[in-house]
């Protein structure tokens, strides 16, 4: 079948905003934690409630990859858009209601089992909605610039945490330390819903992957997604090595250079909240556009060379960088610290921005969306999201060691770049719509 010309940015448009909105819903919590630990949790031991918030940032990691079981099978069955529209409704009515929920002054025990309640349900959405996003804008683009169209995919997750971190930071400017914390964390939260439903008014006018309706039209799509994708031994040794080599590594590394960052600075470094944030903030935005740079670049020397060098620079070099932060932190340099966020962030770029290619490449469309979806979240749901918890952890248990909570992450991207570079196959030369024709 031959390649057909699509209305490629209208749909890169749709699937990335929605897309950024979600990791916005789902990372604004992440990015209050430090505050929220005191609003949800009893006061009267900060490092436990602290730790204690960070444990229900991660339940929604946890719920990931059977948030990727169950939208996979539907997007696989009905269709890539029907999931993903599901998804988003999900994700911005738990923010929604997050921002309404009583505090733990107020309600009680009650206060933190609904907002991790809530969480599960972000999780769920979340693990349906990348795939599908990626899956999505793959399937409408042509084979040789896959990299290239996709990464702006790629872009939506540091997006949404640098929306999640700028509006934060004008709402938190706009009033006073006691009333933020009192109240003024909630409008981050009620305001995604404006967000939902632009984003939702979008989608619902998008038609379903060209690939996906030819597969349908043609009678190739899977009756059983689960069964075709989890019951097979050679699906579940490609699973396997697209996990530990690729979304582990990248999944870890993604986590330190955006959340551990921003958590060391203010938890370990004592940076103040505004400062902190704002050169988390300035990082991210200067970094964005290397995920398209590389996502490009992989599709002319291979998606695999690019990401084993980020995993490989991020373990050579995390705890040379946090020890130029340390340094630069008393008195603050913000230039020189947020350089050193920058280079992590260029980390995070070489090893995400090519992966949605990488992933789409990995499975045959029929049972693409839920293959794609499982290794990914469990990679960036259990390897990554407990990332910030397990380096926390770390550092209390080896009684404050700076750098302790860094072994973790060094660990696994090693781990990455081994099974990586021995094991994975370059995949820019594959063709997905030979598959239709």
């Amino acid at each position: 079948m031959q390649e057909r010309e699509y209305p490629v940015w209208k749909v890169i448009a749709a699937a990335a905003a929605g897309t950024m909105i979600e990791w916005y819903d789902f990372y604004i919590f992440g990015s209050l934690a430090a505050i929220m630990s005191g609003l949800f949790f009893p006061k009267q031991n900060p490092t436990a409630a602290f730790l204690l918030t960070l444990a229900t940032f991660a339940t929604g990691f946890a719920v990931r990859p059977f948030g990727a079981l169950v939208f996979g099978r539907v997007g696989d069955l009905v269709g890539r858009k029907y999931a993903f529209l599901v998804t988003l409704l999900i994700m911005g009515g738990s923010t929604f209601v997050i921002g309404l929920l009583p505090t733990y002054a107020q309600a009680g025990i009650l206060s933190p089992l609904l907002l991790v309640a809530l969480r599960l349900l972000q999780g769920l959405a979340l693990g349906g909605e990348y795939g599908g996003a990626a899956v999505y804008v793959a399937e409408h683009v042509p084979d040789k610039r896959r990299g290239f169209y996709t990464s702006f995919i790629q872009t939506t997750a540091t997006l949404g945490l640098f929306v999640s971190l700028a509006v934060i930071l004008l709402v938190r400017t706009r009033m006073s330390e006691e009333d933020f914390k009192a109240w003024g964390w909630r409008i981050p939260f009620l305001l995604s819903i404006l967000l939902v439903a632009m984003s939702l008014y979008i989608r619902l006018r998008l038609k379903e992957s060209p690939l996906f309706s030819a597969l349908k039209s043609e009678g190739k799509t899977s009756t059983a997604p689960l069964r075709d994708s989890l019951g097979s031994g050679r699906n579940w040794k490609v699973i396997l090595l697209v996990l530990f080599g690729a979304t582990a590594g990248q999944a870890v590394v993604w986590y330190t250079g955006q959340f551990y960052a921003l958590f060391f600075l203010q938890k370990i470094l004592n940076v103040g909240f505004i400062p902190a944030n704002v050169i988390v903030a300035i990082a991210l935005a200067l970094g964005t556009p290397f995920f398209i740079f590389f996502g490009s670049l992989s599709d002319r020397i291979g998606r695999k060379k690019i990401m084993m060098a980020g995993n490989l620079l991020a373990a050579v070099s995390y705890i040379p960088i946090y020890h130029a932060m340390k340094a630069a932190s008393a008195p603050l340099q913000p230039v020189v610290m947020t350089l050193l966020i920058f280079i992590q962030v260029i980390f995070v770029t070489m090893v995400y921005g090519p992966i949605a290619a990488f992933l789409v490449e990995a499975f045959p469309a029929k049972i693409r969306y839920t293959s794609l979806s499982l290794p990914y979240h469990i990679g960036n749901g259990w390897f990554g999201g407990f990332t910030p918890l397990i380096a926390q952890s770390l550092y209390e248990a080896t009684h404050h060691n700076t750098y302790a909570g860094l072994w973790y992450p060094i660990a696994i991207a090693s781990i990455t770049f081994v099974v990586g570079s021995l094991f994975l196959k370059e995949s820019k030369d594959v063709r997905i719509w030979d598959e239709v024709s």
